[in-house]
């Protein structure tokens, strides 16, 4: 990056006032995720107009959305808008998405219409779940990858128990009461867990006609084990408490045909009514913004400073960058990497505009990975020191408190998952949506509910990172 990539600009622009400022640098930020909030944050007071541009008003803590599609959070415990955390006179938010980038003239266009000019892009627009060319299949199977989806899927799960209740044929009733997870990452082992004590613990006492603890729980891998990125000791012991608290896995089962009845993997046909994605992501599509080549899951190759070659004054962070540690190997898409990342890249341009050209390399300090599977239950790899069992899931409790967005949602978490572990109770079983929506019986099948849902709630949302 040059020393004009950021002071030859001199164009006008209007601030939130209305008044017009003269020859004013203007840094445009798409996404509002755990990289570009860091970047916003470290650019307050600087001198420059700065723009942060997401498809919500809220920023995302996306490690326990999970805990939203299971029931035992509320979508606000993880979540906290935007404007709220960025106090400071030279930051404009703007509810919008961006569909492309004109960068012969240095503009971004948005989805509303607007063509916002930059001295400086950061491109910080994250991930969304890779379907791997079956994009249909996230109308059947939705991936808790933003808010909206993981309502979604806890609306999908507390009325399937409903829908068994009142369903009079028991094949239905036992396809309703079995749940599928496709994909056993992270993602898809706390996923599984909490949907087998959701089941087998929370629901227990709560129903008349159908035992919930009866419902059988799928965990479909492609691959021959489950938890790939962390080793072998860890997924093993994943593996074994899954299988205790009632979980099914398959591994070698790669996905064949994903519809509204069910799920046929490795030639094996699985009778279920939710169906719940979480095998892979991909990048947002920077690349075909820049019209550069794509890497191998869609991000954006990246120098050291995370400027795109060809591009002076674009730069790309979190998942939708492939940027590489010192020792080559690629960085993970994890929280961790963002947040890293935003705030070097954030601090870069701070001391940039004022006008200091010293420049240092970015050192990824890692922390290590943990996951959890269930009460008092997770693995953590902490540079190689391998945790399990509650130590391991008091450690990670106490890492997402930290990192957790806001010192109300942290008191709000804490007494839920205190609450929760003293009564196996799950405090936000609502569905949210009228049920005359959703729930259709048809005497003749005994089928109850939708086979495919039209909620707007469905949407994959890919602007944060």
């Amino acid at each position: 990056m040059t020393n004009g990539a950021l002071l030859s600009s001199g164009s006008t622009t209007r601030d939130p006032g209305g008044a017009q400022r003269q020859g004013e640098q203007q840094v445009v930020i798409a996404g509002a995720g755990f990289a570009g909030m860091e970047v916003a944050k470290a650019l307050r007071g600087a001198p420059a107009h700065v723009t942060l541009i997401d498809r919500h008003n809220y920023t995302l803590f996306q490690p326990l959305l999970y805990q939203v599609a299971s029931a035992a959070l509320s979508p606000a415990d993880v979540a906290m808008p935007i404007r709220a955390l960025l106090h400071g006179s030279n930051i404009e938010m703007l509810l919008d998405e961006v569909e492309g980038i004109e960068t012969e003239r240095s503009h971004v266009r948005t989805r509303s219409g607007r063509r916002l000019h930059y001295d400086v892009l950061v491109l910080a627009t994250g991930s969304e779940f890779n379907y791997f060319g079956r994009d249909d299949w996230h109308r059947v199977a939705p991936a808790p990858k933003g808010l909206a989806d993981a309502v979604e899927i806890r609306r999908r799960l507390l009325l399937a128990f409903e829908q068994a209740e009142m369903c009079e044929k028991e094949v239905e009733r036992s396809a309703l009461m079995t749940f599928v997870i496709v994909g056993a990452g992270a993602t898809g082992v706390e996923m599984a867990g909490a949907i087998a004590e959701l089941a087998k613990a929370t629901l227990q006492r709560d129903f008349r006609n159908i035992d919930p603890a009866s419902a059988r729980i799928f965990l479909v891998e492609a691959g021959p084990r489950i938890l790939s990125g962390y080793p072998n000791r860890l997924a093993a012991y994943a593996a074994r408490t899954l299988t205790r608290m009632g979980v099914q896995i398959l591994l070698n089962h790669k996905v064949e045909q994903l519809d509204t009845e069910g799920i046929l993997a490795a030639g094996q046909r699985i009778e279920s009514r939710t169906v719940i994605w979480g095998a892979g992501v991909k990048a947002a599509p920077v690349a075909e913004w820049l019209r550069v080549k794509p890497g191998r899951h869609g991000g954006v190759k990246v120098n050291t400073d995370f400027s795109v070659d060809g591009f002076h004054n674009i730069y790309v962070i979190g998942d939708a960058a492939e940027s590489a540690a010192p020792d080559g190997q690629p960085l993970p898409g994890l929280a961790a990497v963002a947040k890293q990342e935003g705030k070097y890249l954030g601090d870069l341009l701070q001391r940039r505009l004022n006008g200091d050209w010293r420049s240092r390399r970015f050192k990824y300090r890692d922390y290590g990975t943990m996951a959890t599977i269930g009460r008092s239950a997770a693995v953590a790899d902490l540079r190689g020191f391998h945790i399990t069992g509650t130590m391991a899931w008091l450690l990670w409790g106490a890492v997402h408190l930290f990192y957790l967005i806001g010192f109300r949602n942290r008191v709000v978490v804490l007494v839920n998952w205190f609450w929760a572990w003293l009564t196996y109770a799950h405090g936000a079983r609502l569905i949210t949506d009228s049920p005359s929506r959703y729930v259709e019986l048809n005497p003749a099948s005994g089928h109850v509910g939708p086979p495919v849902v039209h909620s707007g709630l469905a949407n994959i949302e890919a602007g944060q990172e």
